[in-house]
């Protein structure tokens, strides 16, 4: 039986938090959703089992969800952090997060205008059920993979 549950957020960690969660600010229309976390304590510890842990950051609300509700995408910023491995999309773990666009091409020259980078190119695949999907890999700023994906077809 299925654990009755409900998707909340997805959670990066970053180098910068305030500029990340810019850069998703002002490329997605992401917006803040008060308040701004800032947590150093025993419970903290507790939870992340590491030692003197200290967080901040922020959750952002996600486009196409309204005013309220809706899942975020959570950023924190560790005051210690572990080297990040490179980048590449098939590195077991969660991978990217995916970004519904009208215009893919426009969209990636934005990202890429904002400090973000390409990992492949734009193509588009057709599915057995003959809709059709344009779609493209870059990253944000600090390296996170993102799908830009645009749908069309028979009811897409």
């Amino acid at each position: 039986m299925a654990v009755a549950a409900r998707y909340v957020h997805t959670n990066l960690t970053a180098r910068d938090w305030r500029s990340l969660a810019a850069f998703y600010a002002d490329v997605f229309g992401c917006t803040q959703v008060p308040p701004e976390r800032d947590y150093r304590c025993a419970n903290l510890d507790a939870a992340t089992g590491l030692t003197d842990a200290h967080l901040t950051g922020a959750h952002l609300r996600l486009p196409g969800y309204g005013a309220t509700g809706g899942p975020t995408l959570e950023i924190f910023q560790y005051d210690a952090l572990e080297p990040r491995a490179a980048t590449v999309v098939n590195r077991p773990g969660f991978g990217h997060i995916a970004f519904a666009v009208d215009d893919v091409d426009a969209a990636r020259r934005q990202v890429l205008a904002a400090g973000g980078a390409p990992v492949g190119e734009l193509v588009t695949l057709q599915t057995s059920d003959g809709r059709r999907v344009t779609w493209c890999y870059v990253t944000d700023p600090e390296g996170n993979i993102i799908e830009l994906q645009a749908w069309s077809g028979p009811e897409a």
